[in-house]
């Protein structure tokens, strides 16, 4: 296993906390130099493995490491850290909800991974990685640090916390007042030293880049490599939720840093490649139209960073994805005209969150990003209306509540552009303890004379 770079090519071993070329600069992906030799086992052989596994009663392959091979594969299971990550569900829409979008789809639901979002697949990969690195080299203290609007600063420090506190410290860097209570209650609850600055996640991002250039830290945010390796394995887990067919499949991502949209293209083509699949799925990228760079540059060819502007689904919140490189490259590349990438607004964002909870889920801002993305796409004939269709729920509703209860008492910034609906507005009622004005008000009927109760 190597560092790539994959501007200059330059390889460096696997050894190191690295997270730019040290050649170039340029960004770096996690190479296995004995890829050829898994793809001598077949495509039928593999798809035994991975499936067999989830019979298995050995916890360190019951996460995402039952992708062991095409995670990091030099991380022994011994090493292997896991709180229950990975294996969210696929939930099938509803009839009705199914109407409302344009076709039957799934909702994979990352919101179940422990600390209620999908970057506990990259946090899963990379303290596994670090218990190994303190492990073999021995390098004392190491303290374990990101920007984040939320999640990842979660996911960060639950994992960290699993460590040895002689071995590891936590830090996270947040925009101050961009981040729901709920998710910097996280970090705080538990034990990393959280940081407050003034700016968006991009002044965040900044700051511990330059921290990782000068000092000796572990950078937990996508940019790190062995991060993105364990977010592959939503790709992979994709597949095998769906027989392992995925050329008919339409798969939209909310783009963010890009390290999550980045992870799944390369997790699909790490698939192809062994065989393990039938080709390639198309992937959706969605943005908000307060941050939409990589929705820009998919119409015009052209990429330029952009100024954002606040918006409800908060990871979306940055106008120059640092593993955007990476996307152009795998886009480029690798998937041509199957990536397709649209933006939405904000009202279609909270809007379509609303709507599809009202219909069995439990997504998050980003997760109704997700939603509106494949509804518009539909709709403007941007992808094929036939095949299968799965939308990525980032994160749990709950860290979002704050922004559906300000949407209920409309009291939302305009700075968000979105105006509540009256459809969508539910608040709560008060009304005495009594059966009649409750019978009263939800518009019951009483029972007529004679009629007995059914009894179960």
């Amino acid at each position: 296993m190597v560092y790539a770079c994959i501007r200059c090519g330059a390889t460096e071993d696997l050894d190191r906390l690295l997270y730019t070329c040290p050649s170039c600069g340029g960004l770096l992906r996690v190479r296995d130099e004995n890829f050829e030799a898994l793809r001598d086992r077949g495509g039928d052989e593999w798809r035994r493995v991975f499936d067999l596994r989830r019979a298995v009663g050995v916890e360190a392959l019951q996460g995402i490491f039952c992708f062991h091979e095409l995670v990091l594969p030099h991380v022994p299971l011994e090493d292997v850290v896991y709180l229950g990550e990975g294996h969210t569900p696929l939930v099938r829409a509803n009839p009705e909800l199914a109407d409302w979008v344009g076709a039957e789809f799934f909702v994979k639901n990352d919101g179940q991974n422990p600390s209620a979002s999908f970057k506990d697949r990259g946090m899963a990969s990379a303290i596994s990685f670090l218990n190994h690195y303190l492990r073999t080299r021995r390098p004392g203290t190491v303290l374990g640090i990101c920007a984040s609007t939320g999640d990842t600063s979660a996911a960060a420090a639950l994992y960290l916390s699993y460590l040895p506190k002689a071995a590891v410290r936590s830090a996270v860097l947040l925009p101050r007042g961009r981040v729901t209570p709920q998710q910097l209650s996280q970090p705080l609850g538990s034990g990393a030293r959280v940081i407050e600055v003034p700016g968006v996640f991009d002044d965040c991002m900044r700051l511990v880049e330059e921290l990782a250039d000068r000092y000796e830290v572990f950078l937990l945010n996508s940019k790190n490599p062995v991060r993105i390796n364990g977010q592959k394995s939503f790709a992979f887990e994709v597949a095998q939720q769906l027989g392992w067919a995925v050329e008919d499949a339409t798969v939209a991502v909310p783009i963010g840093n890009a390290g999550n949209v980045t992870a799944i293209l390369e997790g699909f083509w790490d698939l192809r490649r062994l065989g393990v699949t039938d080709g390639l799925p198309r992937i959706l990228g969605v943005q908000s139209e307060h941050a939409d760079p990589v929705a820009r540059w998919r119409s015009t060819g052209r990429y330029e960073p952009v100024r954002v502007r606040p918006s409800v689904a908060q990871a979306a919140m940055i106008g120059n994805p640092v593993s955007f490189p990476k996307v152009r490259q795998l886009v480029e590349e690798e998937y041509r005209d199957r990536f397709t990438c649209v933006s939405v607004t904000e009202q279609e964002i909270l809007d379509t969150m609303l709507h599809v909870n009202r219909h069995g889920h439990v997504v998050c801002t980003q997760g109704g990003e997700a939603v509106a993305g494949l509804r518009k796409a539909l709709a403007q004939g941007l992808i094929p209306a036939t095949g299968r269709f799965v939308c990525d729920s980032t994160s749990h509703q709950l860290k979002f509540a704050g922004f559906q209860e300000a949407y209920f008492a409309g009291t939302l910034d305009p700075e968000y552009e979105v105006e509540p609906r009256p459809e969508l507005v539910n608040r709560p009622v008060a009304l005495e303890a009594s059966a009649e004005a409750v019978a009263e008000h939800l518009g019951l009927r009483p029972r007529k004379a004679g009629r007995r109760p059914n009894v179960l």
